[in-house]
């Protein structure tokens, strides 16, 4: 997993969050980034409890897999499992968007990968007007 450093700003920013959690958090689970996921102890009676995630790195709403995504917002009532019937074994594993990092997808051509393209084939002709 790629480990991009954060200011000390964002890391203070969350603060609040931590001391929340500190508070009146009760840990659900973590999953395979190492992101801590809690839910509220103590709610009123017909109001849902807050769910929410502390991340391990870098606060990237694309590190949470799928799963825990469906759970965060209410989806299900407990996490998914990864095995069973809703992954079957040709699923890939959750990655997270890697534009403007080092494992971003770079497409042939491109100008960070030599700029070297394939030729079109001959039967393109550019519009003159």
């Amino acid at each position: 997993m790629l480990v991009e450093p954060h200011s000390w700003l964002s890391r203070f920013s969350c603060l609040g969050t931590r001391l929340f959690t500190l508070f009146a958090g009760s840990l659900v689970g973590k999953d395979s980034h190492g992101n801590r996921y809690y839910r509220e102890r103590q709610v009123a009676k017909g109001v849902r409890p807050k769910r929410w995630v502390i991340y391990k790195n870098r606060p990237e709403a694309s590190l949470v897999p799928p799963q825990w995504h469906s759970w965060l917002h209410y989806t299900t009532e407990a996490p998914l499992e990864v095995v069973g019937e809703f992954y079957p074994a040709w699923v890939k594993p959750h990655q997270p968007n890697l534009t403007f990092t080092a494992a971003a997808y770079l497409p042939p051509g491109h100008y960070l990968e030599g700029s070297a393209r394939a030729r079109a084939s001959d039967d393109y002709q550019a519009w003159k007007p």
